[in-house]
């Protein structure tokens, strides 16, 4: 027999791509149980309000409607992935337009909305406050007077001092004072960023059924089942083991669908029903009131020698954490993966804050704060070796990290590879762009982090007749997971991949999974998948000496058959013994640690040519180099590259969710600028490979990394080629126009006499 081929490193299909693209594939709008309701929520005017009385007498007269739920008929229920700061419906105040205030269940969706616009609500407008600076001074509007009595509250982190301060993350290295005294030089430049959305086509859904017996069943758009039950739980105010969160597709996520907002809504409007109740926002409605990502403001002081060597750096990151934390773990961003950078500074400090503002709730994009903290100190990297007259190349090259020192906080880091990262890009970018006549210019990013650890596990079955079943606790949210899986069980097991099935278990029979985030899934779930496949191997062959009448030191497995002397027996045979007739099933749980001690790194080069009548940047090559280990699957790795980069051209010119009075007035796909295929320029990878990864095969993350740089590395790009600096994301035709029109308003002013 030929030995089986490993399927590590090939480019496996997709398991689930036939379903997606078939149209089997089944997502929460899609599930569909006998005398399902259709559920709306009513949401406040207003961004800043007292409610005076909620009047829904009205509603319930509308033909079809079966239940209608305001803030005031279930007061003191609070939602949050930690810190429960959301009431599930108001019913005293609201802190910003989309704030929700009641709900109603009713057979159509027509006579839903009908009943929405039966409900009268009389307000009291109150002074509301949208920039975060400004809701830092005393004489803003207090959103919460409080914090500390909210449940869940991370009291260690809370910004009390602050007015309207959340929560604040902070770290020291060293003196800064006397680094900023050693410096030669010392500057400081202010950026901001406007906030997001996540860009996943699938809106939040959900679909609440309660059983006879008060078992709660749950579907939703959340690609964290477990962690949705615990949110649930804690906001109606029942054990997680009376709810079963069902496993189905989320179409995308890229952070935004880790939390169960709207689910406990839907159990109200259920409970009152005695029907199931499915919610599903429209695209307008996701888009103004679920959570994006955070307006920063970042400042950032640094200090360097004549040489170019960085002494001391202080950087102060106020996010808009929005109306509430709920929509953040920990009520904090995770800014602890990439604070540390892929520079050496020997005195530092670094301060995040989140301010509560009348805006909607900020929550997670893919890599938390990153992109913001990144094209701030990346511009600011350019400005620095421009004042020191050095190229911005250079002047990076002589300060990323080395093996074995510490970054800015006082990680001490092994497999170092930034410097090997950024001469790679440049190397591949070759000579400059110059065209006479036209406004080209280059520029260069590097970003850094670390990966996240926790909960994962696996269930796997060797099936009666030889193959196996790996029951995942892990959504796919569209990374291509269960594939990873498939591969991990089949390289593992000495299995064809055909022998090898993948399903995904919700939260009644998998182990806990916290879900996808911090690049690490492949880490954590194939950790976990890898146990169980040495556990069933270990009993296999217990089972397999018996079958060969010999001990189990005797016992060798190759290609799917145990071989004991001169005798052998298939997996299915020795499957059969061992589970006397029945599937032999084996479960692992790990909890992975957060490996504080290595980063991986990713350098970007942009080509830009920039219209200096017109403002409009076109990206003509975007080169990105990152740090990787094994690649268990090349085009699941290449497709997070390449959708990262589209992402991240996105933020850079085109993406901002345009806020008036604290609304959101481009809540349309039409207006709120997504990149489309005609947008990519041509994209370049390099692969800069070394052993050492955390993962299994000694694999690395990709999957939160070529999304940060674009913006700082086409900024940088931008200045350079036509000499105007912009410290305001996104790139936009108009904001160039206007720097350079600024610029050249400058020039030909008079002198002083």
């Amino acid at each position: 027999m030929a030995a089986t081929r490993s399927p590590i490193g090939a480019p496996v299909p997709r398991l689930e791509g036939s379903a997606k693209v078939t149209g089997r594939a089944l997502y929460t709008a899609d599930v569909a149980l006998p005398g399902t309701l259709w559920g709306k929520i009513l949401r406040s005017p207003h961004p800043h309000a007292r409610i005076v009385r909620i009047d829904a007498a009205a509603a319930w007269q509308v033909p079809g409607v079966r239940a209608v739920v305001t803030g005031q008929d279930v007061p003191g229920h609070f939602v949050g992935k930690t810190m429960r700061d959301m009431p599930v419906l108001c019913w005293e105040r609201v802190r910003f337009v989309g704030d929700r205030v009641a709900a109603v269940a009713a057979e159509t969706v027509d006579a839903a909305e009908a009943a929405l616009d039966a409900i009268a609500v009389e307000y009291e407008p109150l002074p509301a406050v949208f920039d975060p600076l400004a809701a830092m001074q005393p004489e803003a509007p207090l959103l919460h007077d409080d914090l500390t009595r909210y449940d869940g509250a991370p009291r260690q982190w809370l910004a009390t001092d602050v007015h309207n301060g959340v929560t604040r993350l902070a770290w020291r290295k060293g003196d800064v004072d006397l680094g900023f005294r050693t410096a030669d030089l010392v500057l400081e430049h202010t950026f901001r960023v406007p906030a997001r959305h996540e860009g996943y086509l699938e809106p939040h859904a959900c679909l609440v059924a309660i059983d006879d017996d008060g078992r709660i069943q749950v579907w939703a758009a959340c690609k964290a089942p477990f962690r949705a039950r615990v949110q649930l739980a804690r906001a109606i105010g029942v054990p997680e083991e009376r709810i079963r969160v069902h496993a189905v597709q989320v179409g995308g996520d890229f952070g935004g669908k880790g939390d169960a907002v709207d689910v406990p809504i839907a159990y109200f409007l259920a409970r009152q029903a005695g029907r199931p109740v499915k919610l599903v926002l429209s695209s307008a409605e996701d888009l103004a009131t679920s959570n994006p990502s955070h307006p920063t403001i970042i400042t950032i002081r640094s200090g360097v020698t004549r040489d170019g060597r960085l002494v001391a750096r202080a950087a102060r990151t106020v996010h808009a954490s929005g109306a509430y934390a709920a929509l953040k773990p920990n009520a904090a961003l995770s800014t602890w993966h990439y604070v540390g950078g892929a520079y050496r500074v020997p005195h530092a400090a670094f301060e995040f804050l989140q301010v509560a503002t009348n805006t909607v709730p900020g929550g997670y994009f893919r890599a938390p704060g990153a992109h913001q903290f990144t094209f701030a100190l990346e511009c600011h990297t350019d400005l620095l070796a421009q004042a020191l007259g050095l190229d911005p190349a250079e002047l990076r090259l002589r300060n990323l990290l080395e093996e074995g020192e510490e970054d800015a906080v006082g990680n001490r880091l092994r497999g170092i590879k930034a410097r090997e990262v950024l001469q790679a890009a440049l190397e591949a970018s070759g000579p400059r762009p110059a065209a006479p006549g036209r406004h080209q210019g280059r520029g260069i990013a590097v970003f850094g982090r670390q990966i996240g650890g926790g909960a994962g596990g696996a269930v796997l079955t060797a099936e009666r007749d030889g193959t196996l079943t790996v029951l995942s606790p892990t959504i796919d949210q569209g990374c291509g997971t269960h594939t990873i899986v498939q591969q991990l069980v089949a390289a593992e097991m000495e299995l064809p991949l055909e022998r090898v099935r993948v399903v995904v278990g919700d939260t009644d029979t998998a182990p806990y999974d916290e879900g996808p985030r911090a690049s690490r899934v492949t880490y954590t779930e194939g950790q976990a998948v890898l146990a169980a496949c040495r556990e069933l191997r270990a009993r296999l062959t217990e089972h397999a000496a018996e079958l060969l009448y010999c001990r189990e030191a005797e016992v060798t497995y190759r290609d799917g058959t145990f071989h004991g002397g001169e005798r052998q027996a298939s997996l299915a045979e020795v499957a059969a013994r061992a589970g006397r007739g029945r599937p032999l099933t084996v479960t692992t749980a790990l909890d992975a640690p957060h490996v504080e001690d290595v980063s991986y790194y990713c350098a970007q080069v942009a080509d830009v040519e920039v219209d200096p009548e017109t403002g409009q940047v076109r990206v003509q090559r975007l080169v990105t180099a990152h740090d990787v280990g094994t690649i268990i699957n090349p085009v699941t790795h290449q497709g997070q590259i390449d959708g990262g980069a589209a992402t991240g051209l996105g933020l850079a010119l085109s993406e901002e969710l345009l806020m008036e009075d604290g609304r959101i007035t481009n809540a349309h796909l039409g207006e709120y600028k997504l990149p489309t295929v005609a947008d990519m320029p041509p994209l370049e990878t390099v692969l800069v490979q070394s052993p050492g990864g955390t993962g299994p095969h000694e694999a690395k993350a990709i999957g939160e990394f070529s999304n940060n740089t674009p913006p700082a590395a086409i900024a940088n790009a931008v200045a350079d080629a036509v000499g105007v600096r912009l410290f305001e994301l996104p790139l936009t035709a108009e904001r160039v126009y206007q720097a350079l029109k600024a610029r050249a308003a400058a020039t030909d002013a008079p002198g002083e006499p």
